[in-house]
């Protein structure tokens, strides 16, 4: 079950209660007996546990440039060599 925040508007009393979803809000406050409880809306805490969620999980390498084949320092000089004696025959 859920735990809520209350604060009264009146006397600024603030306190948590453990309801179930489908429990009604408070309404009186139980310090100065006035309807004036309104629920605190806060933040809620997300834990993410294991390593790498979604990088390593559900993350498609189709649109990932750091994914792509580097080509190898040979490959670079062979390419070099190729067009040099492509220029020579010309």
């Amino acid at each position: 079950m859920p735990v809520y925040t209350y604060r009264c508007e009146n006397c600024g009393v603030q306190f948590e209660r453990q309801q179930s979803f489908t429990d009604n809000p408070l309404k009186v406050c139980p310090e100065c007996r006035k309807k004036s409880l309104k629920k605190v809306i806060s933040p809620v805490r997300v834990v993410f546990k294991g390593s790498g969620f979604y990088a390593t999980d559900h993350k498609s390498p189709s649109g990932d440039i750091s994914q792509a084949p580097k080509p190898k320092k040979e490959e670079k000089k062979a390419e070099v060599k190729e067009t040099k004696t492509n220029e020579k025959s010309d």
